[in-house]
Formats: structure tokens, sequence, C-alpha cells
């Protein structure tokens, strides 16, 4: 029984796809971009995040359990020495108020297959279904194709939010067991695109160019950081780029916001963005009519 690293499943989720949905997010990246407001997903492996706020003071449950030794108390907080830590996760159960939780599980395709069908009824109602999220869940292939192909024989809307970052030959795989592409674009420049996520996009933009000549249902995801991607000139670049693929008619723009900002603090991460601000309406509506100004629909989320 194939099994993959979840950290999360989100339902009643409205913003990944057509209708109501249930999101699947993967753990784990290729890409690193400072913006990530999932931080937890970066890492391809467990993690253990402690939320400071919810910490007892008095409280030292976590610490008489842990095995390792790797838990103390330092300025009314709990402390994790994340060298000791071994990840067996006993503290988590212990915790009254939950600060303590280990990020990433390890589900079969049926233990995912079970959350998804609790949902069912809303996909019917709405016309919705499940979107595969993360992370990055191209990095568990394997796994991810073993949950797509359940999916599809019991008539499920499937949706791909994708960073598109992983050889043709594995996406083809699974391309035609999705339904909707969400495929993630940052930057058209490679030398800027390898500065700011640690990778080239020459993979992305074959892949992209690939699964619309395919045929593939895409809409385009770009989201828009400040004195990162929000240049006329890249916007422009990546307009005319996304036009040339003529079966792609829909960009939807995610304007940066700092909702995830204290999840690197929980997981002992620096957060590289605390001091960008989010785009304003104003430029974000202005993005906005430069990409309809090339027949895109364009769509502003969350």
């Amino acid at each position: 029984m194939k099994s993959g690293l979840i950290f999360d499943i989100k339902r009643y989720a409205l913003h990944d796809g057509p209708g109501i949905r249930t999101t699947v997010f993967f753990k784990g990246c290729p890409l690193h971009c400072p913006w990530c407001h999932n931080p937890e997903g970066q890492n391809s492996k467990p993690e253990l995040s402690l939320n400071k706020t919810r910490c007892l003071e008095g409280c030292s449950e976590c610490i008489k359990i842990c095995p390792r030794d790797a838990l103390s108390r330092l300025n009314h907080h709990i402390s994790i020495d994340r060298e000791k830590c071994d990840l067996c996760g006993d503290c988590a159960p212990v915790c009254p108020t939950q600060a303590l939780e280990i990020i990433g599980r390890e589900l079969s395709s049926e233990e995912v297959m079970e959350e998804i069908e609790k949902d069912r009824v809303f996909y019917k109602e709405s016309g919705g279904g499940v979107t595969f999220s993360g992370g990055e869940p191209l990095a568990q292939l394997e796994f991810l194709n073993s949950v797509l192909g359940k999916c599809k024989k019991r008539n499920l809307h499937t949706a791909l939010d994708t960073c598109g970052y992983v050889p043709f030959d594995e996406l083809a795989k699974i391309a035609d067991k999705v339904d909707l592409f969400l495929y993630d674009f940052k930057l058209i420049d490679d030398e800027k695109h390898k500065e700011v996520t640690g990778v080239s996009n020459k993979l992305i933009i074959e892949n992209l160019k690939k699964l619309s000549e395919k045929g593939s249902q895409i809409v385009v995801r770009i989201p828009i950081i400040e004195g990162v991607n929000d240049a006329d000139e890249n916007i422009t670049k990546t307009a005319k780029f996304i036009a040339s693929l003529s079966k792609i008619k829909e960009i939807s723009l995610l304007p940066y916001h700092k909702g995830g900002r204290q999840k690197y603090s929980r997981l002992n991460k620096v957060s590289k963005m605390d001091k960008t601000p989010a785009p304003s309406k104003e430029k974000i509506k202005r993005i906005k009519k430069r990409l309809e100004h090339f027949g895109f629909q364009v769509r502003i989320g969350d």
C-alpha cells in the first residue's frame, strides 16, 4: 500500500479550484520561495512546530515525557533543542493546549481517500472536487499517482497546484488524471528566478508549453511580490509568453500577504519577507488590467 507525507487536509476549501473542495497538502518542495505562506510544506521530512503563544506558564508535561531531553523551559516558554529532537512525537499528545505539533504524517492512499469522501456531497452540489497542493505534490509522484487514480475511478474532479519543476516524462504520468492544473509562475527571467527560488525556470516554462500543447486545462497562478516580480517589464514579458500558449485563457493573481509569517518562528525558521509590504490594491488593479489587455480572464485570489 503506497503512502505519502501529508501535512494538512483542508476541508471546505473555496480558493483551490472550482466549487467546494478538499485540499490535500503534500510535504516537500524543490523551490524555496521566501514569500511561501506554507513554510511547513518545504521540508520533505516531518518537523516539530512550537506555538509559544499557546504555551502555558508552569506546565512541564512535554519536558517530563521527552526521551531525548530535547525540551526545556526558557523565559516562560518551552525551548526545543532541535539537534537532540528525533521527532518521536511523544510530546505533542500530552500538550494540553496543542502548542506542540508534529507537522507531516505518513498516510496511505486509502486513508487520504477516506478524508476526501467525507466531502463528496459538497462536490456534487457545488461542482467541486479534490485539489492536491503543498509543498509540491509532484515531489511524491508515485503516491500522487495512486491517489489520483483512485479519485478518477470514483469520478471526482481533480486539480493539481504545482510549480511544474519536474521532468516532463514524470509529469506526463499523471497529466491525464488531472482535470485542472493550477500552474504557479513566479518570474520570466531565469537568473532572477534562480536568485529568489533557488532553481532555474527553464523546466517550468517547457513543461507549461507541453501541457498546453497536450490540451490540459490550465489556470496560471502568479504571486505578486513587491520588488520581486511586480515590475511592468516582468508582467508584460510574462503576459506575452503565456499569450503565445493559445489554449491558456485564465490567470489568477495571488497578492502577497503576511498570513503565514508566524509559521516560520514556530518551525525555528526566519522569514525573509517581514519588511516586504503587501502590494496595494491599485497596483493589483493595474496588473490585472495589463493582463486583460492580452485577452486573459484575470481573477484576484487570496
